[in-house]
């Protein structure tokens, strides 16, 4: 990885962690298990399915590292792509079973906690891996062959589309509000 492609992925992980936490904290418990309608997640439901992913992809990631040197590389998806598809929720995804919130962390601290230090191992991982990660791939179930750099773009990425996914959670009329303290 090339100090340029380094320098970013740590920004940009760096921003889109702040940006899901930004939406995050503060709430309260009902808040953060507010659901908008049945089959629509609420924040923290948002919240464990990044950490999941982000879990099972830094791990799938290193071991892919372990496998010889792809010859000819066979990732067809811009960069760009990546970081602009993944991140635009105009298309609904349905996650796979084993991504799918089913309330591991019954407190919302201990899944921030949870996503914090999944995020903060990506971050360690990009800062002193030496590896060719855009020598080797693994596939995406929409974008197709990605190598292990742009599965590093689509975490950044898919903290996003959840961050905005939360945000439009909170911005639902039934969201509960907080009585203002200066009320009463």
């Amino acid at each position: 990885m090339v100090k340029a492609e380094r320098d970013f992925l740590l920004l940009y992980l760096a921003a889109s962690r702040e940006r899901l936490l930004h939406t995050v904290n503060g709430l309260t418990k009902e808040q953060a298990r507010f659901h908008p309608a049945r089959d629509r997640w609420s924040v923290a439901d948002c919240v464990e399915h990044v950490t999941i992913v982000e879990k099972a992809v830094l791990q799938k990631i290193q071991t892919m590292l372990l496998s010889p040197l792809q010859p000819e590389p066979t990732a067809a998806t811009p960069d760009d792509a990546i970081l602009s598809g993944v991140s635009n929720r105009s298309p609904r995804c349905v996650a796979p079973a084993e991504a799918m919130p089913r309330r591991r962390w019954s407190d919302v601290g201990a899944l921030l906690r949870q996503f914090e230090a999944a995020r903060e191992r990506s971050l360690r991982f990009v800062a002193v891996t030496q590896s060719d990660l855009r020598a080797h791939f693994f596939t995406h179930p929409q974008f197709g062959e990605l190598d292990c750099y742009q599965w590093l773009l689509f975490l950044g990425a898919h903290a996003e589309r959840h961050a905005r996914q939360a945000d439009d959670v909170v911005a639902d009329p039934g969201f509960p509000r907080v009585a203002d303290s200066a009320a009463g």
